[in-house]
C-alpha cells in the first residue's frame, strides 16, 4: 500500500512538474510572431498561426491560443498584420565575395548595349587614378538589344572601350564569371600588343581562348581560363576592401531575406577572413563554404584536417567546387554536339576529368560532399560518369554522398533519370532560365532546348531535390525573381505567354522547399534550417504579400519586408 502510495505521489509530481513548465523562465518566448500567414515547409503542418522563439531556436509552432503561454513580460511580440513568412530563404549556389566586390565595383548588370558599358567605364575614369585599374562586372552581350557594327564570334572588340580609358587599364567580367572583357592599356599591361604581329604565339592556352581579329590582334574577350592571361596584372584585393565587400554581402543577403549562403568556391584567404568575422561577430549570414577545387594544394590540407562542421552553425566547411566547363553565354559551356551558331565549337573542357574522379573518390574517402560545375550537357555526362566510378569503387562510403551538380542546366535526357539513380543533387539556378533561355536556343537549337535545358519537373518527378539560388553576382542575389521563374518559366518581363516549355515548371511548393528545405538537405543542414520547426533555428523571412497565392503577375511585386536571423530582427523596411 505504501508504495502504491509512493509511486502515485512520484505520477503526481511528474505530472506537476511537466504542467509547471509552462510557468518557469525556460519556457517563455524571447519573441512570440503571429498576425499573418506562416508556412512552415513542415510536412506535418503546412500553416501555423504563430510562432516561439528563445534566441536562436524555434520553441513552438502552431495554434495561436496555445502560443500564449510563452508570452511574459519580457516577450518581443511580433505583429506581422497580415503579411507572409516563411523559413528563412537559402541561397543555394552564389559567390559571397562576389556580391559584396560587385556592389564595390562597376556594376554592369543592367547594362543593355555596348555602349552602356562604354558610358559606365567613361564615368568611372574621370574619378580615377592615372594608372588604376577598373574593375566590373555584369554584362551579357547576348541580353543587349542592340549589337555594335564590328563583332567577332558574336562579341564586341575593345576599340570603343579603349578609346575612353586610353590610359587606365580595364577589365570587365561577363555576367557569368566565364568571360572577361579588356582594353588595350589592359592588354598592354599584360604584353599581349602585338604579339601575333612578332610571330610570337601566346595566345593557346589550355581550357581557354582568346579571340582574335583577322589580323591575329586580340579583341579584347577572353574566354574561361584565358582570363588569367589579364587577371595575374590585376593589383591583390586589400584587408579592407575585402572586409567592406562582406559587410556589403551580409546587408544584400539580409535585405533579400537570406539568411543562409551555399558559397560555391572559396580559397585559403577567404576561409581566413570568414574565420575572423566570426571570431569579431560579423557573421550575421550563415555560410556553407565549398572549398575551390583550383587549389590541390587546399584540398589536401582539408583532407588531412577533415570536415569543419560549426557547432553555432555560422560557417561550416564540408565540400569540394570543381568547375569542370563553362557558361552557354560564352559558348564556354562543353556540349556533345557542336554549338548551333558556332558549329566548329564544343565549347571547354576546364577541369580534366581525371582530377573529377580523383576528387569523388577523394571526398567518398575523406567525407567531403563534391559539387561540380557543369552546364553542357558533354559536362553533365561526364561528371555523372566519374561519380558513378567512385560510388561503385566506394559503396559504403556512398550511402548518404550528396555529390551535387552546379546548374546542371543542360542535360541530355538519356542522363536526367541518372541523378535519381545516382542520388545526385541538381543545384539549379530557376533564374537563369528567365534570363538565357530567350537566347540559349540560339546556341542550341529547339531540340536540345526542349528535350533537355532547364528539366526542373522531370528531375523532381525523378525523386531529386532541387537546390535553387542565383548564382550572385552572375545574377542580381534577388529570390523573388527565381521563384517567379520556377513557377512561370517567363522572363521577368512576363514573356512568353504560358512560358517557357511549361511542364517543367515547379509548383510553388517546390519552388518554396527549393529554396529552403531542399536547399538545407543539399547541405547537409535539414535537422537545424530549413522549415520552422521546433528545435530549427530562428530563421525567418517576411514578405508584403502571399507569393504563394497571388497572381502569377504580381508575384514580382512580392517585396522582403523584414529578415529574423538567428532570432533576430537584421533587416526591416521603414
Amino acid at each position: 500500500m505504501k508504495s502504491l502510495f509512493l509511486k502515485s505521489i512520484t505520477t503526481i509530481a511528474l505530472f506537476c512538474f511537466a504542467s509547471s513548465c509552462n510557468t518557469t523562465t525556460d519556457h517563455y518566448a524571447t519573441m512570440l510572431i503571429y498576425g499573418g500567414t506562416i508556412y512552415t515547409v513542415d510536412s506535418t503542418s503546412i500553416n501555423v498561426e504563430a510562432v516561439a522563439t528563445k534566441g536562436n531556436k524555434i520553441i513552438f509552432a502552431g495554434s495561436l491560443k496555445e502560443a500564449q503561454s510563452y508570452k511574459n513580460k519580457q516577450t518581443k511580440l511580433l505583429d506581422l498584420k497580415g503579411k507572409t513568412m516563411t523559413p528563412g530563404l537559402i541561397e543555394g549556389h552564389g559567390h559571397f565575395m562576389g556580391l559584396g566586390y560587385n556592389e564595390l565595383n562597376l556594376d554592369l548588370m543592367q547594362t543593355t548595349s555596348y555602349q552602356a558599358i562604354v558610358d559606365a567605364v567613361a564615368e568611372r575614369v574621370k574619378t580615377a587614378q592615372p594608372g588604376e585599374w577598373i574593375i566590373g562586372r555584369g554584362w551579357h552581350q547576348s541580353k543587349w538589344d542592340s549589337m555594335p557594327t564590328n563583332m567577332v564570334h558574336g562579341f564586341q572588340t575593345h576599340h570603343l572601350l579603349s578609346e575612353v580609358s586610353p590610359n587606365n587599364p580595364v577589365y570587365l567580367k561577363h555576367a557569368s564569371g566565364h568571360a572577361g572583357f579588356a582594353n588595350e592599356k589592359a592588354m598592354e599591361v599584360a604584353g599581349l600588343i602585338n604579339l601575333a604581329l612578332d610571330g610570337v604565339k601566346t595566345y593557346t592556352i589550355e581550357g581557354g581562348e582568346v579571340l582574335v581579329d583577322a589580323a591575329g590582334q586580340p579583341t579584347g574577350v577572353f574566354n574561361e581560363r584565358a582570363q588569367t592571361l589579364i587577371t595575374k596584372h590585376i593589383p591583390e584585393k586589400t584587408p579592407e576592401s575585402d572586409v567592406k565587400a562582406f559587410q556589403l554581402a551580409v546587408k544584400a543577403c539580409h535585405k533579400n531575406g537570406i539568411t543562409s549562403f551555399h558559397d560555391a568556391g572559396i580559397p585559403k584567404e577567404t576561409i581566413a577572413l570568414y574565420e575572423k568575422m566570426k571570431a569579431t561577430n560579423q557573421m550575421k549570414t550563415r555560410i556553407y563554404g565549398m572549398l575551390t577545387g583550383w587549389d590541390k594544394d587546399l584540398l589536401n590540407t582539408w583532407y588531412k584536417k577533415g570536415i569543419m562542421i560549426d557547432q553555432d552553425h555560422l560557417f561550416t566547411i564540408r565540400s569540394v567546387k570543381l568547375n569542370c566547363d563553362g557558361a552557354l553565354g560564352s559558348r564556354g559551356a562543353w556540349l556533345l554536339e557542336p554549338y548551333t551558331d558556332r558549329p566548329d565549337h564544343f565549347g571547354h573542357e576546364t577541369l580534366p576529368m581525371e582530377f573529377v574522379k580523383q576528387t569523388a573518390l577523394n571526398g567518398l574517402e575523406y567525407g567531403f560532399q563534391v559539387c561540380a560545375h557543369a552546364i553542357g550537357d558533354r559536362a553533365n555526362r561526364e561528371i555523372l560518369d566519374r561519380y558513378e566510378l567512385a560510388f561503385n569503387k566506394r559503396p559504403e562510403s556512398a550511402k548518404d554522398h550528396r555529390f551535387r551538380i552546379e546548374h546542371a542546366q543542360h542535360l541530355h535526357p538519356e542522363d536526367i533519370p541518372r541523378f535519381a539513380a545516382l542520388k545526385v543533387i541538381p543545384a539549379m539556378q530557376a533564374v537563369h532560365m528567365s534570363s538565357d533561355r530567350p537566347w540559349a536556343i540560339d546556341r542550341l537549337g529547339e531540340k536540345r532546348i526542349k528535350e533537355g535545358a532547364y528539366m526542373w519537373q522531370d528531375l523532381l518527378q525523378s525523386g531529386v531535390p532541387i537546390v535553387n539560388g542565383t548564382d550572385v553576382p552572375v545574377e542580381p542575389i534577388n529570390p523573388i525573381a527565381s521563384f517567379y521563374a520556377s513557377v512561370s518559366r517567363k522572363t521577368l518581363k512576363g514573356l512568353p505567354e504560358g512560358g517557357y516549355e511549361p511542364e517543367q515548371k515547379m509548383t510553388r511548393q517546390q519552388a518554396l522547399k527549393s529554396y529552403t528545405l531542399d536547399a538545407a538537405f543539399g547541405a547537409f543542414e535539414e535537422h537545424i534550417k530549413g522549415s520552422i520547426t521546433v528545435g530549427k533555428l530562428a530563421d525567418f523571412t517576411i514578405y508584403n504579400q502571399d507569393l504563394m497565392t497571388v497572381e502569377e503577375n504580381d508575384i514580382l511585386n512580392t517585396k522582403i519586408v523584414m529578415t529574423i536571423f538567428d532570432g533576430e530582427i537584421v533587416y526591416t523596411t521603414k
